[in-house]
């Protein structure tokens, strides 16, 4: 069975829960955004996954395998986290090359094409590289590695408007290309909203939402208007939230808009703003 299983997964730090008892499957062939604010648990499932870390209890299965010190299904995992894994010594190019010792499938053609574009010398030692280019060279490490699930945490991290739409297009034209399962775990949810085929939003370390972005976007909706009819509009609904300017308030609605009142505008709500609003 192709995909990654979590089973009733916990993980607690003495008395802090940082997962609580999560179960989700992560289906193989599709991009996921595992969306949650910071302390959420995001970073914590996928260390948990890739085995940097061990949980407290649960099963973590990677096509159908128990995952906890299993090399060949390890194998078969890369995660790219914000913490720095190799010596700050290491130039790239030989960070490319020890990375291909773990990862055989890794394309150093392409790693270094993508140096290029992103204008990174391979004799560039990591320890001197800013935090944009720190997460350049683990972006570039990740997309070249091939591995059958790649995890980007917070991959855009530093990086500028321009090295960011560069990251998405060439995650999408991996993805078409050759295929793969990609988690990206980010707090710039609007910048790769179209990007993600599946939403996995964690709040307080427990997942409150697992749905295709389509199906999740097209069962909500926002409705705005005077402070006043808003709040008669509601009082039925299934309020995610709500803002207010002046007199003027917006709320976010689940379900699809029904009997709406005049001097009141309905548009679709955003990835971003059910984020917000769901995480609040």
């Amino acid at each position: 069975m192709k995909g990654i299983e979590l089973k009733n997964l916990t993980k607690n730090y003495g008395k802090n829960c940082a997962l609580d008892n999560v179960s989700v499957k992560f289906d193989s062939g599709k991009i996921y955004g595992l969306l949650g604010r910071n302390g959420a648990g995001k970073s914590t499932m996928l260390n948990l996954i890739s085995n940097r870390i061990f949980p407290t209890s649960g099963e973590i299965l990677i096509d159908g395998e128990p995952s906890i010190e299993n090399d060949r299904a390890l194998s078969k995992v890369y995660c790219m986290s914000e913490k720095n894994l190799l010596p700050a010594n290491m130039k790239f190019k030989e960070a490319v090359k020890i990375t291909k010792h773990f990862y055989p499938r890794l394309d150093e053609n392409y790693a270094f094409k993508l140096a290029e574009m992103y204008e990174l010398a391979p004799k560039k030692k990591l320890g001197s590289l800013s935090t944009g280019y720190n997460s350049i060279y683990k972006i570039i490490l990740a997309l070249s590695c091939n591995a059958d699930y790649v995890f980007f945490d917070e991959p855009v991290l530093g990086l500028d408007a321009h090295h960011r739409d560069l990251f998405y297009k060439e995650l999408l034209k991996k993805y078409i290309d050759i295929g793969g399962t990609y988690i990206i775990s980010t707090h710039l949810i609007d910048e790769c909203a179209s990007l993600i085929e599946k939403a996995v939003i964690i709040r307080q370390g427990r997942i409150i939402e697992d749905r295709d972005t389509e199906a999740l976007l097209s069962g909500s909706y926002t409705v705005t208007g005077p402070a006043a009819l808003i709040d008669m509009y509601c009082s039925d609904k299934e309020v995610l939230g709500s803002d207010s300017i002046g007199g003027i308030k917006s709320a976010y609605i689940k379900g699809t808009p029904e009997d709406l009142p005049d001097g009141l505008e309905v548009s679709k709500a955003s990835l971003q703003n059910l984020f917000v609003q769901m995480t609040n």
